[in-house]
């Protein structure tokens, strides 16, 4: 590899990808070379903000200014030499874009959830092993001070045992009138169900609904917390309110670790949250709240029943790794290991998770995680 990071881009399906660019934008001895979309199974109506066409036109070829912009990835793949590709394209594409990047010996960065399935989950990670080049996703709740400090403050013994870890996520929708998301500034602009509909993202053979969305966060953090994989799952899905696709927009997974439960919940048709979205986190001796007060991202720390909780000063991140791009860049530039929750072997047992709570909500009955040790070959 040069002095020089060179970096591609594929897939502008998920809005996330502006985030990663945008990360990756700012650093140091690196060089954007092109960037390509892969092709939807439905075409898009609109191109309003953080649609597809959006992400590309606007954001990419646009702001950025990357220079090339190519109509199909692999003869992008093909032509260009490339360090490092980020991939943000529908969930359930995620593997075979990968193997192709792979294939060219270029490290990959994507957002959450790694992958629709477990199967290409493995098929992600394989390629990335016999490539010898490293396979990273990304977790908006990684650079969060207030989660980071309470996977310290857990580490260190201060709330005894886990129990139980719960968390919550809600919206109207990713593509609703006035959702937020990182890297684009303002909220998303009203577009009708019409258009909704012609979006990955309420489609289930694409990867699209709320399991996916958000029950992934959970998935990430319980495994985290808990420090050990899970070994079984209940799921339940529906589409309550999204009648212009077949993807879910509201799931429940709860998760049985040998020494503690998850409850993971992911909703589409939530105006405001009314509760702590979470996480929260249940000792023997104590439990911690990630909150929002006073406009920022609070942690909480209560013991016993009555007692008043106590906000924990939070954490700074570490000096020179404290963003994803820093971290991003330190891996490639050391080969020292990445943050936990970025590691391939880690977001595994993640979509181990997940894996089992989409098996159960099909079959209606407890389903096993998946032993990542016999998996993965």
């Amino acid at each position: 590899m040069s002095t020089t990071l060179r970096m591609g881009v594929i897939g502008f399906a998920h809005m996330h990808i502006n985030e990663l660019m945008r990360q990756m934008h700012g650093q140091p001895g690196v060089e954007w070379v092109a960037c390509a979309d892969t092709v939807p199974a439905i075409p898009e109506m609109v191109e309003a903000k953080n649609t597809r066409g959006w992400n590309k036109n606007a954001i990419a070829l646009g702001e950025l200014g990357i220079p090339k912009g190519y109509d199909d990835y692999r003869e992008m793949l093909d032509k260009e030499q490339l360090d490092l590709v980020i991939f943000c394209p529908e969930n359930a594409k995620h593997g075979e874009v990968a193997e192709a990047i792979a294939a060219h010996g270029a490290h990959m960065l994507t957002e959450k959830p790694m992958a629709a399935s477990l199967s290409e989950a493995l098929r992600m990670k394989r390629a990335a092993d016999r490539a010898g080049v490293s396979l990273i996703t990304n977790w908006p709740i990684t650079w969060s001070p207030a989660v980071r400090t309470a996977q310290r403050v857990i580490a260190e013994g201060l709330i005894g045992d886990v129990w139980q870890v719960k968390w919550r996520a809600g919206s109207m929708g990713p593509l609703s009138h006035g959702s937020v998301h990182p890297g684009v500034d303002g909220t998303m602009v009203e577009i009708t169900e019409v258009e909704k509909g012609a979006t990955w993202w309420h489609h289930a053979a694409a990867g699209g609904g709320a399991l996916l969305d958000y029950c992934c966060y959970g998935a990430c953090l319980s495994r985290w917390f808990i420090g050990e994989g899970a070994v079984a799952a209940n799921g339940m899905v529906a589409n309550l309110r999204s009648h212009y696709g077949d993807a879910d927009d509201n799931a429940v997974i709860t998760v049985r670790f040998p020494k503690a439960i998850a409850i993971l919940e992911a909703t589409w048709s939530c105006l405001d949250h009314g509760v702590p979205t979470g996480p929260i986190i249940y000792g023997s001796t104590g439990t911690l709240v990630v909150d929002r007060a006073h406009g920022r991202q609070v942690l909480l720390l209560k013991r016993g029943r009555g007692a008043e909780p106590v906000e924990v000063d939070l954490d700074t991140l570490p000096e020179g790794r404290a963003t994803l791009g820093q971290e991003v860049m330190h891996h490639i530039r050391t080969g020292e290991a990445l943050h936990e929750t970025l590691q391939a072997g880690f977001n595994l047992e993640a979509q181990a998770i997940l894996d089992a709570g989409q098996r159960s909500a099909k079959s209606g009955r407890l389903e096993l995680v998946n032993d990542m040790d016999w998996c993965v070959g």
